[in-house]
């Protein structure tokens, strides 16, 4: 058996089932286990992270790992798992998962650069591979004022907040509030209102990746906001810009026999 993955790292979430099909990979597949007492092992030879759990322990390794520039592979142990794949654990024996790894499919997505100005002109960078949100911090609304490519679109968006989310975290918050579900490899970004109240018809905007987005808070000590990219926050921010990292793309992995196309047109198509 040859893998076209020669070293593979693993990594999972704290669940039962997760913890079994990890056993599996380290036990029976040779894979390496990393865990937080593994971090400063040298992983240069690594070449591929498998990831088991759900959407939430996938975002969480792209951001712990994505400075090794390799792939991640998805195993899902909930329900949904956009990012993930589905695994059968009684079936599958090693063979079967080198024709899977080394048949799957790649698929790249671009994170977001978030740069936020707070109240005293700290500037602080974050990386979003979901979105980056601007969320009001009290029970008074955000005022917010848009800029496309420097260009104002909306001189004050009267909201709990807005966001700007990339495909592959068009599924989570960005559909909750609201926004369009984006296929993964669309050079899209969905910019989404959060509970608007003026402009009152405004839904929203599809925007090509590279789009420089700028947004201002107006009469922030009054009507503070937070700015989050993905799960770091920056409370009592004046100024926010966000656009596509492309120099750091992520690479995702899927079973050929696994669409995130079909998981996606699904998902719009749901009746309760």
């Amino acid at each position: 058996m040859v893998y076209k993955y020669t070293r593979i790292g693993v990594v999972a979430d704290n669940l039962k089932i997760a913890s079994d099909i990890l056993r599996l990979c380290v036990t029976k597949f040779g894979f390496i286990h990393i865990t937080d007492k593994s971090k400063n092992t040298d992983f240069n030879r690594i070449d591929l992270i498998v990831v088991i759990g759900g959407d939430g322990t996938m975002l969480h390794s792209m951001h712990e790992y994505s400075h090794l520039k390799i792939p991640f592979y998805g195993i899902s142990t909930g329900n949904l798992g956009f990012l993930m794949n589905n695994f059968d654990t009684a079936n599958c024996n090693e063979k079967d998962f080198v024709s899977i790894l080394n048949n799957a499919r790649q698929i790249s997505i671009y994170p977001l650069l978030m740069e936020v100005t707070d109240i005293d002109n700290k500037k602080t960078k974050a990386i979003a591979f979901n979105e980056v949100s601007l969320l009001r911090q009290t029970h008074q609304t955000a005022h917010i004022e848009v800029s496309i490519e420097n260009k104002i679109k909306i001189a004050n968006l009267v909201s709990d907040g807005v966001m700007i989310a990339t495909p592959a975290g068009s599924t989570a918050y960005n559909l909750s509030a609201g926004g369009p579900i984006l296929p993964i490899e669309a050079n899209l970004l969905a910019l989404t209102p959060i509970s608007p109240f003026r402009p009152r018809r405004w839904h929203g905007a599809l925007l090509y990746y590279k789009t420089n987005v700028i947004f201002k808070i107006k009469n922030s000590a009054k009507r503070p906001v937070s700015a989050v990219a993905d799960f770091f926050e920056v409370r009592n921010v004046k100024q926010v810009s966000v656009k596509a990292l492309t120099r750091k793309k992520i690479n995702l992995l899927f079973d050929k026999n696994q669409s995130f196309e079909d998981k996606i047109t699904k998902e719009q198509f749901l009746i309760d």
